[in-house]
């Protein structure tokens, strides 16, 4: 399959309150940066409570996948196909053609999870539910519906401007976006422990300054490098 978007989840910007955009904002903006090392030219955006990025151009999926994981704020990088809404015969054909693409072995498990944020679709979320899992079990006898434990988790949303297909969630690193709760001095000792809190505090949103003291023979010549 290839992807030329991404939906990007995340956890805790979603708890604040009237000031959420700026955090969104802040994590729009890392994740910009993070993608600057990678090759090609994307599109991060905001729109309806969602982050995505789009690839405008050529791109290898294995290294933006790794610099989005790294990127604190984000929760889970979903690999997502965006279509126009076309109708729900056009909608069905669009999810049958993902799984025969995306899942080369139909041994699996399924459940599809559809979600309205437009009310005035003429499906509403159940009977998207109930056709849509009906038409995968047509098209692919081998695979089969559970409802509890599946296998795959096939979501679809109706978005107000378009319709996402998805069902693979790659797990972020989580926390809150670079920047937004102030600046600190790390001191690097030289062992594990002043790495890791560094880490750590980084994760909750601060950004870090390193400083290394060498100071032999109390400090190491591996220690420095």
């Amino acid at each position: 399959m290839n992807y030329q978007s991404f939906l990007i989840k995340y956890a805790e910007i979603a708890l604040k309150g009237n000031n959420r955009y700026v955090f969104e904002d802040a994590l729009v903006q890392r994740i910009r940066h993070a993608l600057k090392r990678v090759p090609g030219t994307f599109r991060v955006s905001k729109t309806s409570g969602r982050v995505y990025v789009e690839a405008l151009s050529e791109y290898d999926y294995d290294e933006t996948v790794d610099a989005l994981t790294h990127v604190f704020g984000i929760l889970w990088v979903c690999p997502v196909i965006q279509i126009p809404d076309l109708g729900f015969e056009d909608l069905a054909a669009q999810v049958l053609k993902y799984i025969d693409e995306d899942y080369p072995e139909k041994n699996f498990t399924f459940k599809v999870e559809a979600k309205r944020a437009r009310k005035n679709y003429p499906v509403t979320s159940q009977e998207m539910n109930q056709e849509l899992g009906h038409r995968i079990l047509e098209a692919f006898p081998t695979l089969s519906v559970n409802v509890h434990q599946p296998d795959v988790l096939l979501k679809v949303e109706v978005r107000n401007e378009d319709i996402n297909i998805y069902s693979r969630k790659i797990k972020g690193a989580g926390g809150m976006p670079l920047g937004t709760s102030g600046k600190a001095m790390l001191l690097l000792s030289g062992g594990i422990d002043s790495p890791v809190a560094g880490y750590m505090i980084a994760k909750r949103g601060v950004f870090i300054d390193a400083v290394y003291f060498h100071a032999p023979p109390y400090t190491s010549e591996r220690a420095k490098q």
